[in-house]
């Protein structure tokens, strides 16, 4: 039985994944800053603001799966969240660098979150990003560059590092998708602005899978998009949600950029932006999806609806 380390491991995915991990076979340990009682996963302390982390569980592990960070969508986009959405990245991965750096251990790889924020707004249409593309000179594009480049120093340990570049994660038990949901329970389709921003997304189930099989391919190495094959406009994706839940029963309604502007600050930015992202560089390694298209991943979960 293999180890699996994960930070940020009670958040969204990190939930999911220590599911799917130990449906796999896998012992997973969660590295939290309170330590708390699990019955399935070892948990253990960490503390990034002072830089201390408990060696023995570094040296439990075979494998580190990097997911922490502060949320990026939690609170307003002040000045001081800003840099904590920086640093409760870069300073963990700082973290996890000096603990492999100054004591014996057995980690083979790493996998580390990063986000399409990397990419910007569409530019050229009909043109998706990839892998190779530079990151934005927005406050997200420089996040992602920052928050990548914090974790690459592993490669000079010898550890296998792949950075999985996520879209908007599907899942009935938090995210974008519980809100795309939320107006539904007044019949209305809340459409975001004038509706064509595309959404690169992807299923919580397709994550996780991607996720394992970063640990258990070997050949794989350095950044893949996170995201299903079929991206969607904003319109789009709101419509067949409503049909999926409410039939014929909603009444669609534009919420206008002014109106997410003033709720929303800086952030309407993102909430408006149209971002068309590849995984044609995941696909060619021979990864296939459970749901590639929005209507399968919409079957799945709104058969668990609002």
């Amino acid at each position: 039985m293999q180890t699996v380390l994960i930070t940020g491991g009670t958040g969204l995915i990190g939930k999911a994944l220590t599911k799917h991990l130990t449906a796999c076979g896998y012992k997973v340990i969660v590295l939290t800053r309170k330590k708390a009682q699990n019955a399935n996963v070892e948990c253990a302390e960490w503390n990034v603001a002072t830089q201390t982390i408990d060696i023995k569980i570094i040296q439990k592990a075979d494998h580190i799966i990097h997911l922490a960070g502060a949320g990026v969508m939690d609170k307003r986009w002040s000045a001081a969240y800003k840099k904590e959405i920086v640093e409760s990245r870069t300073k963990s991965s700082e973290l996890i660098f000096n603990t492999l750096k100054n004591n014996s251990n057995s980690v083979k790889t790493i996998v580390s979150a990063s986000a399409i924020g990397w990419y910007g707004p569409d530019i050229i249409a009909d043109k998706s990003f990839v892998e190779t593309d530079e990151a934005d000179k927005s406050f997200l594009g420089e996040t992602c560059r920052l928050w990548e480049a914090s974790i690459e120093p592993v490669e000079q340990l010898g550890k296998r590092l792949v950075k999985l570049r996520t879209g908007i994660v599907f899942s009935n038990d938090g995210g974008a998708f519980v809100e795309f949901k939320k107006p539904l329970q007044f019949g209305v389709a809340a459409i975001l602005g004038n509706g064509k921003q595309i959404i690169s997304w992807i299923h919580i189930d397709d994550l996780c899978k991607l996720y394992i099989n970063a640990i258990e391919n070997e050949n794989l190495t350095g950044s893949y998009n996170a995201v299903a094959p079929e991206p969607i406009a904003n319109k789009q994706l709101i419509l067949e949600i409503a049909k999926k839940i409410k039939g014929k029963f909603f009444i669609p309604a534009h919420v206008p950029e002014f109106v997410l502007k003033i709720i929303l600050g800086e952030q309407s930015i993102e909430v408006l932006k149209s971002t068309t992202v590849s995984c044609e560089k995941i696909k060619q390694t021979g990864f296939s999806f459970l749901y590639p298209t929005v209507e399968t991943a919409l079957d799945q979960l709104c058969n668990k609806t609002i």
